[in-house]
């Protein structure tokens, strides 16, 4: 009786975040991207199925191109097969279908182009499967893809059924769909290599028709902690390969895309929206997904597999709703999109279509693990990017002569309009429903949006830390592990979780007591008096010669029951007419039948890059007296204060009239990231605090204007 046979279906994706830091792609690729194919030169019968983004592709022509050509080198010998997907790596279920067979025929045709490969198989960003996927992947021109095997699980599908690949349809276009196994990727490089082995030999039979496959992320061989030493320099991965060759006669490597071709479907798949395990978890509430991670581990301690099967986390599109920043990002992104098609259709050329489709990538769209959405640094690029799709794509529609436009549109889908004041210099996003606020102000020349913060807000893990902390146990040591388990913690993390009660954004009006402290605001210990922040501002649109006035007015009450109004009008006008900027002018009125008194403030939160005491973001005071963007502090009169960054080439000035008080403060958040929970900068809140004494029907008056520059040099 001969000896039973499988076949084994690995599959490593490679990816950074466009924008990332150079060194980042750098230690990726020492550390993980190199070594693997060192790897592979050394082992010419191991074969596998590769997938390196956009962003990896564009950093390596630039930077190491020779490795393009070892990569070219182990395709064409018939080792290494080379998978398409979404050129910048998006989410596909999250971009319109124009953009994703875009995306996905723009790296479809670099792959022939640059290797003389024709890739029939696509990796899923982030797994994340919507069963009406089939149809726009099998008009791309894909054949099959991959997902976890969770996907399947969720359906009925047990361990036994999993060897092999399923068809699916949509509207009658077929796609063959793999299933990922959780315990190859759990144990790929986490258990001993016999263990590998021996559950790779229980899954063999006498057919030699089964396929066990894994699919996960290239940097856990050496990017993730502590895998470097444990792939590399203490043998993992040579042990691994050195099996896999030994055991040839049972077990054999193939390519995803020759086994679709071989061998018939096991059966027929109809797959529910989902995505691995893990972003589930991270997709729901913070307080049920803490809830829902707890009882997993209790059901797995005690082996309720039976149950464990049927249990389904959140949805990713969630996303959207756990984080309102995100899900305005995303709104602007299906924004600029609108823009760009519209000016492909006037005009031949590009018309911001790359542009649109860097700032598609899915780093900041979602958070778990990884810094994502945390990371102010990836925000900023993926704005950046739609910044400057939408500055080409208006060049068609407006032309080249000075423009102003303004429109009111449910931009982020809430029942409510927001209004957008639009120039070729800068454009506005306001929000008259939460407090007449300004949720994203662009500047088009550099392309970046002054206001892309982070609202300080409960996660799972703050959760979990807390819970242990209280248990007085420690974090997670011992023997290497998958940043999947465990929680680990970094140094400088605060004491006390903050969270905000609005969101970060700008023009925030607050009325706050006499004996009101910067700290009480920064640390949300300040009650929500009259909820400015949060409550909607009657609007008023009047258009004038050259520059557009926006008229924004409440009545609510003051700290102590006053009833007061405020009135905000901003001025936008045509940039030739002057510096490219802002200007503010409220009016508060006591308009009750006492004396009203207290202390009104106008808070703005700024993203200038400034965490980590970057000393090319400063605060720029009077006299020439610098301070880092990070730092807190408070100037008692206050007429003009600048923010810059010499790397952006941006300076931003404030100035009021009359004087007031300025509270600035960094907003910090603690987020998890591979490495463990950390502390993130995510903006530099200013407040202008102006004390007013009102009778009856008297009123406070206040100028703002802001002006955008280039940044001040070194001092």
């Amino acid at each position: 009786m001969g000896l039973n046979q499988i076949y084994l279906g690995l599959a490593l994706h490679n990816h950074q975040p466009v924008g990332n830091f150079p060194h980042v792609f750098e230690q990726a690729y020492q550390k993980a991207y190199l070594p693997l194919v060192h790897a592979l030169e050394a082992h010419p019968a191991v074969r596998l199925s590769l997938h390196y983004s956009g962003p990896v592709w564009d950093w390596l022509m630039e930077t190491h191109p020779d490795f393009l050509g070892r990569v070219a080198a182990l395709h064409s010998r018939g080792q290494v097969e080379l998978m398409t997907g979404g050129y910048y790596e998006p989410v596909l279920a999250s971009i319109p279908d124009a953009d994703k067979r875009g995306q996905i025929s723009r790296m479809t045709g670099f792959l022939q182009e640059r290797f003389s490969a024709q890739a029939t198989g696509l990796w899923l960003a982030e797994r994340v499967w919507e069963p009406y996927l089939a149809k726009p992947l099998a008009e791309a021109g894909v054949e099959w893809t991959l997902v976890d095997d969770n996907h399947f699980k969720m359906v009925g599908l047990e361990e036994k059924d999993l060897l092999g690949y399923y068809l699916t349809e949509e509207q009658g276009c077929r796609l063959k769909v793999f299933p990922s196994l959780k315990r190859l990727r759990y144990s790929i490089p986490w258990r001993d290599v016999s263990e590998v082995m021996s559950f790779l030999r229980e899954a063999a039979d006498e057919s030699g028709t089964r396929v066990a496959v894994m699919g996960d992320d290239g940097e856990k061989f050496g990017v993730w902690p502590e895998t470097y030493q444990h792939c590399w320099e203490k043998g993992w991965m040579e042990t691994f390969f050195k099996a896999l060759e030994e055991n040839s006669q049972w077990l054999h490597l193939i390519h995803l895309g020759e086994f679709a071709r071989k061998f018939p479907p096991v059966g027929r798949a109809y797959l529910p929206c989902a995505s691995y395990d893990e972003m589930l978890e991270w997709a729901l509430p913070a307080a049920r997904s803490f809830q829902f991670t707890t009882m997993k581990r209790l059901l797995e301690a005690q082996g309720r597999q039976d149950v464990l099967q049927y249990l389904k986390g959140g949805f990713w599109r969630h996303f959207q709703v756990k984080y309102p920043e995100a899900n305005w990002m995303h709104k602007k992104m299906l924004w600029v999109h609108r823009k760009v098609h519209q000016a492909a259709a006037q005009a031949s050329g590009d018309c911001g279509r790359s542009e649109l489709w860097q700032g598609q990538c899915n780093c900041p769209y979602w958070h778990g693990v990884f810094g994502g959405l945390y990371l102010s640094d990836i925000r900023s690029a993926t704005y950046h990017h739609l910044v400057l799709a939408e500055k080409q794509a208006d060049r068609v529609l407006h032309g080249p002569h000075p423009w102003l436009h303004w429109e009111q549109a449910d931009m982020d889908y809430d029942g409510q309009p927001e209004l957008t004041v639009e120039t070729q210099a800068q454009s506005l996003w306001l929000k008259p429903a939460q407090g007449g606020s300004l949720v994203e102000w662009d500047l088009r020349q550099p392309g970046f949006n002054l206001l892309s913060t982070l609202a300080r807000r409960p996660e799972a893990y703050h959760l979990e830390f807390l819970e242990r902390h209280a248990a007085g146990s420690q974090p997670d040591g011992g023997s290497v592990k998958s940043i999947h388990n465990g929680l680990r913690t970094r140094t400088g993390l605060p004491a006390t979780f903050y969270y905000d009660s609005y969101p970060r954004v700008s023009l925030v009006e607050h009325i706050l007591p006499p004996d009101a402290t910067m700290e009480d605001l920064q640390w949300g210990r300040q009650p929500g008096y009259g909820n400015w922040a949060n409550s909607p501002y009657e609007m008023k649109v009047e258009p004038r010669q050259r520059e557009l006035a926006l008229m924004l007015k409440r009545e609510g009450d003051s700290w102590d029951g006053s009833p007061l109004r405020i009135e905000k009008q901003l001025v936008v006008g045509l940039s030739e007419a002057g510096p490219v900027g802002l200007e503010v002018v409220y009016r508060l009125t006591n308009t009750g039948s006492g004396r009203a008194g207290g202390l009104f403030g106008s808070e703005w939160n700024i993203n200038l890059l400034g965490g980590g005491h970057n000393p090319e973001a400063y605060y720029r005071f009077p006299g020439e007296r610098y301070d880092y963007l990070d730092c807190a502090g408070h100037e008692e009169s206050a007429s003009e204060v600048y923010l810059g960054n010499r790397y952006l080439n941006i300076e931003l000035g404030l100035r009021s009239m009359p004087e007031g008080r300025l509270w600035r403060f960094p907003i910090e958040t603690v987020s998890n990231s591979e490495a463990g929970l950390e502390k993130s900068y995510q903006a530099s809140c200013l407040v202008l605090l102006y004390r007013f004494d009102l009778e009856p029907a008297s009123s406070l008056d206040v100028r703002l204007t802001w002006t955008a520059g280039a940044a001040s040099p070194r001092h």
